[in-house]
Order: structure tokens, then C-alpha cells, then sequence
């Protein structure tokens, strides 16, 4: 009797399982529905935690106008922190600000500075994350916590395996990621587990200016176009 109540149960799984490919499904139709008008964008990532008074709240708020300045939107994590100081530079700006929310148990919560038909919801990370890569021409990376470093690794992965077409990816603050350098410069690259041409996949900087002109100089050479 035990084993067929368990038996019943993992065909109940696998039943949800199949219908969830649905609501994928809707994600990505939505995400590519509205992300594919909002013309070039910049993501902008950083932690949720970020206080408004904290020195990289202030820097990413620099980052986005001066990104809105030179003819880009910027597209960010919808919430909090650095997410907030990024729609608030552009929105701030008068340029095209970006949420791509995500449903979580704690954090996360819109942010005021979104252009109220550019917010988007999701409940899956990976859609959300495909729609951060395919819709932006670059990735400026403040300081941030385990999701940041996911979106930033992810970045650098495809980029690295040709999956994406390479575009900038800038690290904001020196101090907060010259360690994080280091450690794949002296014990990655050394141990043979990247190439030295991988350490080119990023920049670190620690002023708007900086970012900019990586942006710029970048697409001197390379079309605007969406990843994928």
C-alpha cells in the first residue's frame, strides 16, 4: 500500500513538471515580447542590500545617467539597492528604465524608478536571466552578493564558449573586486582552467567615466543588435 501511494506521488511530479513547460513558456513569450522594443540597453547589477546612502548606491546612479546620457536604457533587477539606484539614474535621466522582477520570500519588491510598461515579473531565474544577456549590449557589475556573481559568471561563460556574441562586461569598484581578480588570475589562469585571453572578458573600473568609455569604444566596432 506504501509503495503505491509513492508511486502515485512521482507521477503526480512528473504530471507537474509537463505543465510547468507552459508557464516557461509564457515567460519567454512575454520577456521577448516587450524586451525586443526597448531599443539598446545596458544592464545594471549589483546587491539588493545597497543602501541609499552608501557610496555605490550613489556611483550606480553616476553609472545609469551617464549610460542614458549616451543614448542607452538600462535594464536591471526590478528591486532594491543597486537594482533601484540603477532604474533611479535613468529614470532620473529621462532615458528608458527596465525591472525585471523576480518573485522571491524576501528582498525583492519593485522599485519606484521603473517606466510603469517596462516592469516585468518572473518566477524562473534562468528566463529571466536569458532576458538580461539577449536584451543587453553590456553589463555593468557593481558590488553584490551569490546573484550578481551568478549573472556576471553566467556572462562571461557564454561569451567565453561562443554561445553570445562578446560585449563589455565592467566591473565597478576596484577595491570590492580586485580580490576576486586576483584569485583568477593566480589560481585559475595558473592551474590551466582558463586562458589568459579569458582574463580580457572584463574590465575593472571605478568611475562612471570609465564605464562609458568602455561602452563607447566597444561599439565603435561592433553593431548594436540583441544576443542570441
Amino acid at each position: 500500500m506504501r509503495k503505491e501511494s509513492k508511486h502515485k506521488g512521482w507521477n503526480e511530479i512528473k504530471t507537474n513538471d509537463s505543465w510547468a513547460i507552459f508557464k516557461i513558456m509564457g515567460e519567454f513569450v512575454n520577456g521577448y515580447e516587450k524586451l525586443s522594443k526597448i531599443g539598446p540597453c545596458v544592464s545594471v547589477f549589483g546587491s539588493a542590500r545597497t543602501k541609499p546612502n552608501d557610496k555605490f548606491y550613489q556611483l550606480a546612479v553616476d553609472v545609469a545617467k551617464k549610460i542614458v546620457e549616451h543614448g542607452y536604457g538600462v535594464i536591471t533587477g526590478g528591486g532594491p539597492g543597486i537594482m533601484e539606484a540603477g532604474n533611479k539614474g535613468a529614470h532620473i535621466a529621462g532615458g528608458t528604465s527596465v525591472g525585471l522582477n523576480i518573485e522571491l520570500p524576501f528582498e525583492q519588491h519593485d522599485n519606484p524608478y521603473i517606466d510603469k510598461d517596462k516592469s516585468l515579473d518572473f518566477d524562473y531565474f534562468f528566463v529571466r536571466k536569458v532576458m538580461f544577456v539577449k536584451y543587453s549590449q553590456g553589463f555593468v557589475v557593481m558590488p553584490g552578493g551569490f546573484g550578481t556573481l551568478d549573472e556576471l559568471f553566467e556572462a562571461m561563460t557564454l561569451i567565453q564558449t561562443h554561445k553570445i556574441e562578446t560585449f563589455p562586461i565592467i566591473l565597478v569598484g576596484k577595491e570590492f573586486w580586485g580580490g576576486l581578480f586576483e584569485w583568477i588570475k593566480n589560481t585559475l589562469l595558473e592551474a590551466g582552467n582558463i586562458s589568459p585571453k579569458d582574463l580580457d572578458l572584463f574590465h575593472l573600473v571605478d568611475t562612471a567615466d570609465e564605464v562609458i568609455e568602455i561602452l563607447n569604444n566597444f561599439y565603435k566596432e561592433y553593431r548594436l543588435s540583441p544576443n542570441f
